[in-house]
């Protein structure tokens, strides 16, 4: 097993990291006065280009149970390439704190930020990947069904950063997954290469009846995302068919659980009676982004 210096994306850990981390974070959930202050008297700094209340909270309070101080700085605060270059906020950063979590727009920040400095970074969402969301998608499918290998995952709308992931995710821990999106909108040809080498079994379809029978739960995220607001109204019409409602979970199975990353669209994505339903474990899910993220923090800044 290996320690990881930077969490850019999932398959910067290997799958006996992956292990160890979903375990961590499964037993420090139960007993919590088991949480050793890995992280006291130590900052961890949490640069946001762009807002988020679960990825704050859950990172703020990641932090602060490994004793640790988180500092929180918005994008209006620093001015990344404009009053200062990104190398040299990183390097500033890296003076005071452990450990440098960045939500930013542009992937290439975050590469800038960890050739630029010797402490971990972590990426708390980039165009590319959200993999600390990933992180807690294994943890509550794991509490949900017991195990991941060999369970069954169906994603059912864009092929986005959260998709790209959870590819990642799934092939590290034997999940296996479906995707079902519209064409011009799948998960890019490279991205599915690079979940197969890393050993994951992953299939592409455009039917989402196609990618939910017999799975152990269904997952979808919001067909237009934060930067993508012009393009609404074409990607609403590209989606139409694509709603996770009563009818595609019958599909799934009484036993399958529903999943969101969150923020939801009751009516578009997801139908209000699917999410708010005996079904839905996404407030597990969101609760679950501060018990992986601590995990985490703890094998990056503390061991």
């Amino acid at each position: 097993m290996s320690r990881p210096t930077d969490f850019l994306e999932v398959d910067d850990l290997d799958p006996a990291t992956l292990a160890s981390l979903l375990e961590r974070a499964e037993t420090w959930k139960r007993a919590p006065d088991r949480i050793p202050a890995l992280l006291a008297g130590r900052g961890v700094a949490m640069l946001f280009e762009k807002p988020s209340a679960r990825t704050r909270a859950s990172t703020e309070m990641a932090t602060a149970t490994l004793g640790g101080h988180p500092v929180y700085l918005r994008e209006e605060e620093v001015g990344l390439g404009v009053r200062e270059t990104v190398e040299d906020v990183a390097r500033t950063l890296a003076g005071y704190c452990t450990i440098l979590c960045a939500r930013v727009f542009d992937h290439a920040t975050l590469e800038a930020m960890a050739g630029a400095v010797d402490i971990p970074v972590v990426n708390l969402l980039s165009d590319r990947a959200h993999p600390c969301q990933a992180l807690a998608d294994l943890l509550t499918v794991r509490e949900l069904c017991g195990t991941l290998d060999g369970r069954r995952l169906a994603y059912i709308g864009d092929g986005n950063n959260v998709a790209a992931s959870l590819a990642f995710a799934a092939a590290l821990c034997g999940l296996e997954l479906t995707i079902a999106s519209p064409a011009g909108y799948t998960l890019e040809d490279e991205l599915v290469e690079r979940a197969r080498n890393l050993g994951g079994t992953i299939e592409l379809v455009t039917d989402p009846y196609d990618a939910v029978g017999g799975v152990d739960a269904v997952y979808t995220d919001v067909w237009t995302s934060m930067g993508q607001e012009a393009e609404q109204s074409r990607r609403r019409a590209a989606f139409a068919g694509y709603t996770v409602d009563a009818s595609l979970m019958a599909a799934a199975g009484a036993d399958a659980r529903f999943l969101h990353c969150l923020p939801a669209h009751r009516g578009e994505e997801v139908s209000a009676d699917v999410i708010d339903g005996p079904q839905s474990a996404v407030w597990q899910q969101a609760a679950n982004r501060m018990h992986a993220t601590r995990a985490l923090l703890a094998e990056l800044g503390g061991g």
